[in-house]
């Protein structure tokens, strides 16, 4: 009995870490969304009002800037708090996985407001913000994944804390 009531902690162990991870993914994430998509905004209105309309559209190069910064925001939150547990790796190791993750991510936003912007010839800003919401979306489910699974990997540092201690 002892063997299924260590399995059943475990397992209860992995979904509450999986759990806290979840949730502060989601708010790390809310605060890079709001810098994202308040920054493509600004920039869609000001900076790159005035731009042509190239092969990269002032809605990509946009897209491009504000996921860049909101990247910077994202990596701040997810390493100091969402993934401190399971840091691994040197820095500037996870630094790399962590660009190279975002950039894959940046080009499925990318890519969903280029098709939207040239190839269904949705150019209004409310169409633009749209496409953006999309990819923001697939990004995330694809970020998630890859911090998880790459970036963030190694197994949860053994809780040291007495209320762990008296708990298992």
């Amino acid at each position: 009995m002892s063997t299924s009531n260590s399995l059943v902690a475990r397992l209860r162990s992995t979904i509450d870490v999986l759990y806290r991870e979840m949730i502060k993914f989601g708010i790390v994430g809310a605060a890079a969304f709001v810098v994202d998509l308040g920054l493509f905004n600004i920039l869609r209105r000001t900076a790159l009002s005035g731009y042509g309309n190239g092969p990269l559209s002032r809605a990509v190069i946009a897209t491009i800037i504000s996921a860049a910064v909101a990247t910077c925001v994202a990596w701040i939150g997810n390493r100091m708090w969402t993934f401190r547990h399971r840091r691994n790796r040197p820095v500037h190791h996870e630094a790399l996985l962590f660009a190279g993750t975002n950039g894959v991510a940046l080009l499925i936003q990318a890519a969903c407001v280029g098709v939207s912007h040239h190839f269904l010839g949705q150019e209004s800003l409310a169409a633009e913000n749209v496409a953006k919401l999309v990819g923001i979306a697939l990004g995330t489910l694809f970020r998630f994944w890859a911090y998880r699974r790459f970036v963030f990997s190694e197994e949860p540092l053994r809780d040291t804390s007495p209320l762990a201690e008296t708990q298992g």
